[in-house]
């Protein structure tokens, strides 16, 4: 689906032909630049779109496959620009990711969606209130457009780890009970927002480093900028994995020290009984000629013995902290 197409001319959108090739010629004849947003575009509207700005074959492959890791290529002056979209849904603690593709000439820009993505329209409203930044040309858009998925990946950070301070309380709160389900399908999610967002840190690099020569030496120092936040929210999903390593590990340490517990309980109990049980068993052998049969308080002798040795067992347990 075709979004919005505008052309843009000194940093103010301004009426065209409705033709995207008669607007892009208008460009480049008179100055400026089109914008043209697609989403979830169907095939016969891509190839129309591909027919009108004559894309290179790979970037027309790699668009219409749409599963490509973030990345910059150079298609013959053609700058193409891969990033991912990722959302994060609290109550089904569950990562989601889309993809965003930028087909961007001196002349024009093409942006298109795929999956779940943020939508583009607040953007270019907020980008036509500022002309001084359009007037820079297509850059201006992709920095737009870089610095608001950004922004999203810092807030997922954020709420990635509450999630994580809220299952290591839950972890050390001494209940006996396991929660390593819910911190491996967390760990799971954290780790698929690493391979989204920890890719795309050589392709920002190579915006303001020299890469690509297009990009104009205003908008430089911004997509510099952009780039420390996506290493500040890379470097937050480093530590939150490091962290959540931790807490799985010191759940299952904590299991395993109750069972622990709960072994030596039930071995203090089995010695409690097993004093009793062997004097029973040995006077229980029914033989003739055994010392202390005929004692006239052997029984009471016995059963104090049985007493006794089992409440010094008991009373060595307790101090031993097995009971």
């Amino acid at each position: 689906m075709i979004v919005d197409v505008a052309l843009y001319q000194d940093g103010s959108r301004v009426e065209g032909p409705e033709d995207i090739s008669d607007l892009v010629d208008m460009a480049r004849r008179d100055g400026g630049f089109v914008w043209l947003g697609l989403a979830e575009p169907s095939q016969a509207e891509f190839d129309m779109v591909v027919g009108e700005l004559n894309f290179h074959p790979l970037a027309v492959e790699d668009a219409i496959s749409a599963n490509q890791r973030p990345k910059i290529e150079d298609y013959d002056g053609l700058t193409f620009f891969v990033l991912k979209t990722v959302f994060f849904d609290q109550k089904a603690q569950e990562i989601t990711t889309g993809e965003l593709m930028c087909f961007i000439d001196s002349h024009f820009i093409v942006t298109v969606r795929h999956g779940e993505g943020h939508p583009l329209s607040k953007i270019r409203h907020e980008l036509e209130e500022k002309p001084d930044l359009l007037q820079l040309g297509p850059f201006s858009v992709l920095h737009a457009v870089v610095d608001r998925v950004i922004d999203g990946y810092t807030n997922i950070a954020t709420q990635l780890e509450e999630e994580v301070v809220a299952v290591e309380n839950k972890v050390f709160t001494g209940k006996r009970q396991t929660y390593s389900e819910e911190i491996y399908f967390l760990k799971r999610e954290i780790i698929e927002f690493k391979h989204a967002i920890e890719p795309l840190v050589v392709p920002i690099s190579r915006l303001f480093s020299g890469f690509v020569h297009a990009v104009p030496e205003r908008l430089k120092p911004f997509f510099r900028d952009t780039s420390d936040h996506l290493l500040q929210a890379c470097e937050q999903a480093s530590g939150l994995d490091s962290l959540i390593t931790s807490v799985l590990q010191a759940d299952l340490a904590h299991i395993q020290v109750q069972q622990n517990i709960d072994v030596r309980r039930i071995s203090a109990w089995v010695a409690l009984a097993s004093g009793p049980t062997m004097l029973a068993g040995i006077y229980g052998m029914n033989f003739h000629h055994m010392p202390e049969l005929s004692t006239k308080y052997g029984y009471y002798i016995v059963l104090g013995v049985m007493v006794t040795l089992t409440a010094f067992l008991f009373r060595t347990f307790k101090k031993s902290g097995w009971l």
